[in-house]
């Protein structure tokens, strides 16, 4: 049987992307790895191991014996995290990317995903309603590599035609995995601190408005742009994609409609200012007219599903 490989399954985006691959493709046919020995519990319902997406030899081991025809490579290391360590960023980020785009090409595999990200944008981007081609100039080392990554994305498709296919992901808001060191994170971990009755300390400004997205959608998209017949990916470096604007004012004021005593005050650190050079909003008309992307959940909704289900979940 072919398989589905997902390089970097532990994250935030991994452990709720791999689950959906593994209902469509069956559990058995799906292989969850990261680097993290200790998160491999996660997946239980399918294939799982321990693998460094730097170790191209058992990366290429594993497409091999395996008989993986998909990829999906999420490792990185994000926006935040990245600026405490540029250099290693840069190295993961890129290298990992360029050995699966080889690897894709030699063994004539039949799709890859590569996450890009809103990061690829800067301050003198466009903030409000970002067209899909603007000018970029990203400040940061995770929006830089991404930028990069878009074009070498774009390049293996035209020169040696790879099917890879990528989004530019918002701020992603999930409540099964904790966060993982990127800007937007405030958007999770103030759920945490509502239900657990604490006191939340935002890093941004109360009026900094980010793109978000609730996780279902962002699975949805993934999973709508990989099923897309071919001749309707028209878009080879990365798809804008969106769906909610808001800012830490607004999610917390949607909190206290369910939690009356939750509280907040405001502590901007380096992070705002990664914030600031980022869009408001995004316009991805270009996804929603070539396969059919539609979001379902806006901030009420979004903000009423994590609290029912956060609760039952332990980390």
């Amino acid at each position: 049987m072919e398989s589905v490989l997902i390089i970097g399954a532990a994250g935030q985006l991994g452990s709720e992307l791999t689950q959906e691959l593994a209902n469509i493709y069956g559990g058995e046919n799906v292989i969850a790895t990261d680097i993290n020995p200790q998160a491999l519990y996660k997946f239980d319902y399918c294939k799982s191991m321990v693998l460094d997406a730097m170790d191209k030899n058992a990366v290429s081991k594993l497409v091999k014996e395996e008989n993986v025809k998909q990829i999906y490579h999420l490792a990185a290391v994000l926006s935040a995290t990245g600026e405490k360590n540029p250099l290693f960023a840069w190295q993961l980020n890129m290298d990992s990317l360029l050995f699966i785009l080889e690897l894709a090409k030699e063994e004539k595999l039949d799709k890859i995903y590569w996450p890009s990200s809103i990061a690829v944008f800067g301050p003198n981007t466009p903030k409000v309603n970002t067209p899909q081609y603007c000018v970029k100039e990203p400040n940061t080392v995770y929006g830089i590599s991404k930028q990069a990554g878009e074009r070498w994305c774009e390049y293996y498709f035209q020169k040696f035609g790879v099917d890879v296919r990528s989004l530019r992901y918002p701020g992603l808001i999930g409540y099964k995995s904790l966060p993982g060191g990127g800007t937007t994170d405030y958007a999770v971990d103030i759920y945490h601190k509502a239900i657990a009755g604490e006191h939340f300390v935002s890093f941004l400004n109360e009026n900094t408005y980010l793109p978000m997205m609730y996780m279902p959608d962002a699975i949805k998209a993934t999973i709508d742009l990989m099923h897309a017949p071919k001749e309707k990916v028209k878009i080879r470096s990365s798809y804008n994609l969106a769906a909610i604007s808001f800012s830490p004012k607004e999610i917390y004021e949607s909190i206290k409609q369910h939690y009356p005593e939750f509280t907040i005050s405001y502590s901007p650190d380096f992070r705002q200012g990664i914030a600031d050079s980022w869009p408001d909003s995004i316009d991805d008309s270009r996804a929603r007219e070539d396969w059919g992307w539609d979001h379902a959940y806006d901030l009420s909704k979004m903000t009423e599903d994590i609290l029912k289900h956060l609760p039952s979940y332990s980390f």
